[in-house]
């Protein structure tokens, strides 16, 4: 795949904590991987837009039982990260 380089300005906190978190993978890596998140998000929300247009607005039970999904899912995301995290510990 092709690669163009670039030059961007990042609040000097946010790129302290994006160092730390970018370590292993690099800075390159992880910019790129969100971009493609922030990406992704925003066709989501055209696509909700555009099924709220054709089919109204979600109900307060249907708003409701998506937020509990997807806490549901945030909470295995960080289950496995956690469960990563040890496995990685107790190889070294």
């Amino acid at each position: 795949m092709a690669t163009k380089k670039v030059t961007v300005t990042i609040p000097e906190d946010l790129l302290d904590e994006i160092r730390a978190e970018a370590a292993e993978r690099g800075m390159s890596a992880y910019v790129a991987e969100a971009l493609r998140f922030k990406r992704d998000r925003d066709r989501l929300r055209e696509l909700s837009d555009w099924l709220q247009e054709e089919h109204g607005a979600l109900t307060e039970e249907e708003r409701t039982a998506a937020f509990e999904e997807l806490e549901d899912l945030d909470a295995e995301h960080e289950r496995r990260r956690a469960a990563g995290k040890q496995s990685a510990g107790e190889a070294a």
